[in-house]
Parts: structure tokens; C-alpha cells; sequence
């Protein structure tokens, strides 16, 4: 069967943290580890409610703010802190936008009410065909009713479609649905992967 799709994650693949520099300095100034920030803001119950549109991205930030115990004022410098060293890779955007000439391409994203107008802010979403966006379904990887909302949304089949994600238990719920998956690892390891299944499933 041919590929006809490819589906990509947001977080730690499209977008990485690069330099942890900026949350370590801003984990140093409230007394805490920069893992200690990560669990709230990424892993925190809710985080959870925000992953599924229970709660707008705005609530949980004010969520986080008075977990850190900083006043809600503190939240655009906290969040600027905290992404600091993140990076776009731009390259990658432009190898999606490329495949978009010969196949599908869509973005399954574990992400709060808020991704899809930052992507457009920075002018990516010319990348894809299809965003599906948990916050706004209402359900998260690695359920396999997110995946089949995706496939749906690009009109294919399981069997003609790639994922690649970060996480290994979303790689896995992709394989269970009957979906290829690769695990990003690093950037030219995954497009060299991808080229190599799009010349086997022509």
C-alpha cells in the first residue's frame, strides 16, 4: 500500500528545547528544580484538564502561577522564561510544506486552546493539511480516537499513513491503530527515515 499521509507532533519534535539554560535560571529563582516546573506546567492535573479543552490555556497558566505562588502579573514573564530555549525547526516545516506537492501532512498534537493561533502566528501553518489539536477534540495521545479523528480529517486509511512523535507510548498507540511510526530522535535520523518509507511505498 502507498503512503498517502504523514502525521507529526508538535512539542519535541516540530518545536525542541534546545538551551535549558533559561528554565534552569528561572527554576533557581523560585527555589526549585527545573523538573519541578515541568511536572507543573506539562504533567500537572491541570495540564491534564488544559490537554483535553477542559480548561482554556489562559486558566491554566493561572493554574500554574499560583502553584509557583507568584502573582497572576508574573505569567507572561514566567511563560517567556520558560520557553526560552525552545526552537522552531524551520527546516523541518520546510520539508512538510514540500511533501505537501505529492502526499498529505498533519500535525497530532497533545497541546492546549492556544496552539493553533501560535502556529499561525509564526507562519506555519502552511505546513499542513489538517492540525488536530487535543485541546480542541476533546481527547490526547496515545487514545487511539485522536488518531482516527486525524485520519479521518485527511480522508486515509491506517495503513497509508506515517506518524512520528517523541513519545514512545504514542508511537505505540499510532502502531496499535495500525499506523507506521518512527520516534524522533534526531532531525536528519527522522527525515532520513521518512524519505526511505516514501521510496518503499510508492
Amino acid at each position: 500500500m502507498s503512503l498517502s499521509a504523514l502525521y507529526v507532533d508538535f512539542g519535541g519534535v516540530l518545536v525542541r528545547t534546545v538551551d535549558r539554560a533559561p528554565r534552569r535560571r528561572l527554576a533557581k529563582s523560585l527555589g526549585l528544580s527545573s523538573r519541578a516546573i515541568e511536572q507543573i506546567v506539562f504533567e500537572s492535573p491541570s495540564a491534564a484538564q488544559a490537554a483535553v479543552g477542559a480548561i482554556s490555556e489562559e486558566q491554566h497558566w493561572v493554574n500554574v502561577i499560583r502553584a509557583l505562588k507568584l502573582p497572576e502579573g508574573d505569567i507572561p514573564r514566567v511563560k517567556e522564561e520558560f520557553f526560552g530555549g525552545d526552537t522552531w525547526d524551520e527546516a523541518l516545516f520546510d520539508f512538510l510544506r514540500g511533501l505537501r506537492k505529492t502526499i498529505k501532512t498533519g500535525l497530532i498534537s497533545n497541546a492546549w486552546t492556544g496552539l493553533r493561533a501560535t502556529i499561525a502566528k509564526h507562519q506555519f501553518d502552511d505546513a499542513f493539511d489538517a492540525m488536530i489539536i487535543s485541546a480542541e477534540v476533546k481527547v490526547a495521545k496515545p487514545e487511539a480516537r485522536i488518531f482516527q479523528i486525524a485520519l479521518s480529517a485527511l480522508g486515509v486509511s491506517a495503513g497509508e499513513a506515517v506518524f512520528v512523535d517523541d513519545m514512545p507510548a504514542n508511537v505505540k498507540a499510532a502502531r496499535v491503530v495500525g499506523m507506521q511510526a518512527i520516534q524522533f530522535t534526531q532531525p536528519q535520523a527522522v527525515l532520513d527515515e521518512i524519505k526511505r518509507l516514501l521510496t518503499n511505498h510508492r
